[in-house]
């Protein structure tokens, strides 16, 4: 995520739930069931400590949803997901703060489930052995849930655009990160449990609905227009691309990227009306793609694009197709976004404390797409770093939701990669940057994961260098 403007100090206060107080109507409960003695246990994260069940692994998700009213936060939605327990696990709990659930099938059996709504879990009652995998479906519909970000003016997850001439223009798309996406499906809504899609939206007759993945099935009949996408690479819950709405489809020849490389479908959608001015950035993606994979090495995905939305927000990473607002359709944010396909959509976080392994390096790109431009990147570090001068600066790991897209996640993570370079040298850090986003650090990473990857990679000098950037408190001396 790229944010367009730094929040007041009082937009900075911590989260609060609009999710709909409400206990489910007994109609929407499944039978009466004993809840097993032991509760289950989330992942543990720094930030978000109620977020995931730990041990479970979410595998797939096979999704259907179905908006009749585009621009309203009405939706309905049928929802398989595949699981696996890495340890006994005596229920399954997921993340959920959507509308009421009445369907749950284990396996295709009855199962029992309880949905906490203002708490956000949904938890089914049966017990998964370790090793063992089950398919759990759910049926629900109603209003998807509400969820103020904690630092930015907005709510995550489902946005709804109104259609202000009421003549069916309105529009819907998903916005997740940190924890959105759990506002319209149940999920196990953590970074660090990456999963597949099977994604298939139906849709008013001549709404558009474009999803993350490759287009695999298109169903037009006269009262509905029904896309199936598949994401077959694992992506984060919070990089789900889902957009409909009234939008026009741009197509580009496929990409060859990297030495190599396969080559990358293309694909951009744009509001009708859109400006030429605002379409123009989106037609160097394939020389962004060029340009980053040669330092990063292959596209981790097999399509990629952009949806150009007018709503206020910030550009988002969502995955093979980043969200990009009007106001942020430039070549710098869209290069941002391109980057974080490598870093967070493909390797992912252990902890949402360790983000700025993902703003961090796609920030840097910004630089290295400058130097490509033919442009001193001198000034841009040091526009970072006086930056980090005036509004201050802290250690990388996050303590507190607030510092998640703070200036240190971005710049001050930006110029420790630069001493990294500097350092070492470009031979040495292009070889670092492509092994560590081919995942040799690991796919799922945290802040320790990389500063033992530079030491086992480049040296210790370097993990020393690295690590004060990291760790001191203060600003370290300018690269």
């Amino acid at each position: 995520m790229r944010p367009a403007a730094r929040p007041s100090r009082r937009a900075r206060r911590g989260r609060w739930l609009l999710a709909g107080a409400l206990l489910l109507p007994a109609a929407a409960q499944s039978p009466p069931a004993a809840e097993p003695a032991t509760r289950d246990r989330p992942v543990g994260d720094t930030l978000y400590p109620t977020l995931g069940q730990a041990d479970l692994d979410a595998r797939h998700y096979d999704v259907h949803l179905t908006v009749t009213q585009p621009g309203t936060r009405a939706l309905s939605g049928e929802v398989t997901v595949t699981l696996r327990a890495t340890r006994d696990l005596p229920l399954i709990s997921l993340d959920f703060l959507g509308p009421p659930v009445t369907f749950a099938r284990w396996d295709g059996q009855p199962v029992p489930y309880r949905q906490d709504r203002p708490g956000g879990k949904l938890r089914i009652l049966r017990a998964l052995p370790a090793g063992q995998q089950a398919s759990v479906t759910l049926r629900y519909a109603g209003v998807a849930g509400l969820l103020p970000d904690p630092v930015f003016p907005f709510t995550l997850g489902w946005q709804a655009v109104p259609d202000p001439l009421k003549v069916g223009g309105g529009a819907n798309f998903a916005f997740g990160e940190p924890d959105g996406t759990r506002t319209f499906l149940p999920v196990n809504d953590h970074p660090s449990d990456p999963a597949t899609f099977t994604v298939t939206l139906t849709v008013p007759p001549g709404t558009a609905a474009v999803a993350s993945g490759e287009r695999v099935r298109v169903t037009d009949t006269p009262g509905a227009h029904t896309v199936t996408f598949e994401q077959t690479r694992p992506i984060p819950t919070y990089a789900l691309a889902v957009h409909l709405g009234p939008l026009e489809e741009q197509g580009s020849p496929a990409v060859p990227v990297g030495e190599g490389g396969a080559a990358v479908a293309r694909r951009d959608y744009f509001p009708p009306g859109t400006p030429g001015a605002v379409r123009a950035p989106y037609r160097r993606t394939g020389e962004i793609l060029g340009v980053l994979s040669d330092w990063f090495g292959p596209f981790p995905f097999a399509t990629y694009g952009s949806v150009v939305v007018t709503a206020h927000l910030p550009a988002l990473e969502t995955a093979t197709l980043s969200t990009m607002p009007v106001a942020s359709s430039s070549d710098r944010v869209l290069v941002h976004e391109t980057a974080h396909q490598w870093f967070g959509n493909s390797v992912t976080l252990r902890d949402w404390s360790d983000v700025w392994l993902n703003e961090g390096f796609a920030t840097y790109a910004e630089l290295l797409w400058h130097e490509h431009l033919g442009q001193d990147p001198r000034p841009l570090a040091e526009a970072w770093y006086a930056t980090l001068q005036r509004r201050g600066t802290r250690p990388l790991v996050a303590t507190d939701a607030t510092e998640l897209f703070d200036s240190s996640a971005y710049q001050r993570g930006a110029l420790a990669l630069h001493a990294l370079r500097r350092q070492v040298g470009d031979p040495a850090f292009r070889r670092f940057l492509r092994a560590y986003a081919q995942g040799q650090a690991g796919p799922v990473v945290g802040t320790d994961d990389l500063l033992a990857f530079v030491r086992r990679t480049l040296g210790d000098p370097a993990g020393d260098t690295l690590q004060r950037w990291i760790r001191q408190p203060l600003l370290p001396p300018a690269p």
